[in-house]
């Protein structure tokens, strides 16, 4: 798919289809009205005739319009212009998207980006366009033995700015959405991929073909005889009952250049969660392959970064594991000891995340890291406080929450911020261990940061629980590729690659 900006009237576009928007009730956008003028009033009376309504996603396609260059001219409806904001925006683009993706247009020039929404500028409205026109045209079909492809796809997509000045922008926001949306359709290959194939050691060759492919990136993968060497022993008891080997994959890009501490991005790489000894139910048990979308979320953060070739040191971790039962798996009632010395009593196998990635945070200390932000599908509860919109965040650095939710604000991929305080730290009290696994039925997604926040006091941390927005379930389901666009976005302020410039 190629895109470009440019800044011309409409009446002078010679392409398969203009796409212009209209408001309701049957008002024109300045640019459809350009149009209305130049067709003699061909649209306007269209309108008239209650062809269109111009409520949000109506579309109408038009043929051979009265003294228009192109061929074609789509009509989209925007609903009320004062209430036209950033959610019905993304949908708008969508739903253009998908249309012009049946019609056989396979280039279109497209008004839309020039629309006013509210506190959004012209960077904002092209990298939204082009963000939600990869998801839209993105599939998973590489499995499949027939692939249905429509027979003349969109290929160019021509995005309009109101002046020559605002031309750099526009090219500055295509360069970021080009990168973020690689990290995302890496985010979503990875997530997608089933776990007969995605298994830890599958996560570490994804990890090596960055360093393959791109300058300033090496890796280290950490097997079980390391981690046995190391001490990790929750991170080990986890995997145990698996025939795949625990594989923990390190990712380092070097874009500062200099000795400057790194940003580090832990994702939790559950290849396939069967909950253990304490067996999930057989019902949606095919989604745990998504466990793994916090290192799917880290892989293709880290792919944006190194497309951006930002200037900063990130390392990324993926914390590839699988939890199966076994006559070897670990089991209710354990004590184990983690990396960092201390002990943790098994109250649930299927509470396994937080002891992987309680070794993994501590392992990162090595680093002397600047920040570590974990990101993971940990509990079923962030699903019940948040739904499918919020990723869950949670930390001890007010700094570092604060640059998460605006960077979550920027880019769209919205987060929220619950509490870590300390009176929910004696839910996770044990008679026999430091601590368990498991704080109760209340305040589950709370109480299971608490348990990762013993691992980070000698870093500023955040915890992203992504359980209700890595992947979506029912006829469509799949991979959202999120956080990828919040953690890039993250990563582009802290570079100084501020979207304006």
């Amino acid at each position: 798919m190629e895109f470009s900006v440019k800044s011309g009237s409409p009446e002078k576009q010679r392409s398969a289809c203009i796409v212009v928007g209209v408001f309701e009730p049957r008002r024109l956008s300045a640019i459809a009205e350009q149009l209305d003028e130049i067709s003699e009033g061909y649209i306007s009376n269209l309108l008239r005739r209650g062809d269109l309504e111009g409520k949000s996603g109506q579309m109408l396609l038009l043929h051979h319009v009265p003294n228009i260059l192109s061929e074609r001219v789509l009509l989209v409806g925007c609903g009320k212009e004062r209430e036209l904001d950033e959610r019905q925006y993304r949908q708008i683009i969508s739903k253009t998207i998908s249309t012009l993706n049946e019609t056989g247009s396979m280039e279109a020039v497209c008004f839309l980006s020039e629309l006013h929404v509210k506190g959004r500028d012209t960077y904002w409205k092209v990298r939204q366009a082009i963000e939600a026109t990869q998801d839209c045209l993105y599939s998973f079909n590489s499995l499949k033995t027939r692939k249905e492809e429509p027979r003349r796809p969109l290929r160019k997509i021509v995005f309009n700015v109101p002046t020559r000045r605002e031309l750099p922008i526009g090219e500055r926001a295509i360069n970021h959405a080009l990168a973020i949306a690689k990290g995302i359709t890496t985010c979503k290959n990875v997530a997608n991929m089933p776990p007969n194939i995605c298994n830890p050691a599958y996560l570490a060759e994804q990890a090596q073909m960055l360093e393959s492919n791109y300058n300033n990136v090496s890796t280290k993968i950490v097997n079980e005889k390391e981690m046995a060497e190391l001490g990790m022993g929750s991170y080990l008891a986890v995997g145990r009952g698996s025939v795949n080997e625990s594989l923990m994959s390190i990712i380092k890009y070097d874009g500062a250049g200099d000795d400057s501490k790194p940003l580090v991005l832990v994702g939790k790489g559950l290849t396939f969660d069967s909950g253990g000894i304490s067996l999930k139910p057989g019902a949606g048990m095919d989604e745990m392959k998504y466990d793994m979308g916090g290192a799917a979320g880290v892989l293709g953060a880290m792919h944006a970064l190194v497309e951006l070739a930002l200037p900063i040191n990130v390392i990324g971790v993926l914390a590839g594991c699988e939890n199966m039962p076994s006559s070897n798996a670990y089991r209710p009632g354990d004590i184990l000891t983690t990396m960092s010395g201390q002990t943790v009593e098994v109250l649930n196998t299927d509470a396994e995340g937080r002891l992987v990635l309680c070794d993994a945070l501590t392992y990162v200390e090595r680093f002397d890291p600047e920040l570590v932000i974990d990101v993971a599908t940990l509990t079923g509860a962030c699903v019940v406080a948040l739904g499918a919109h919020a990723t869950g965040l949670l930390s001890s650095h007010n700094p570092l929450a604060h640059e998460l939710l605006n960077a979550s604000e920027q880019s769209g991929d919205r987060a929220w911020r619950m509490p870590l305080w300390d009176d929910y730290q004696d839910q996770l009290e044990s008679p026999f261990a430091d601590f368990t696994n498991l704080g109760g039925k209340e305040a589950g997604t709370i109480t299971a940061a608490c348990f990762l926040s013993r691992f980070t006091k000698k870093y500023n941390w955040a915890h992203l629980d992504i359980a209700g927005t890595a992947w979506r379930s029912g006829k469509n389901k799949g991979s959202t590729g999120r956080p990828v666009s919040m953690l890039t976005q993250f990563l582009l302020n802290r570079s100084g690659a501020e979207q304006g410039e």
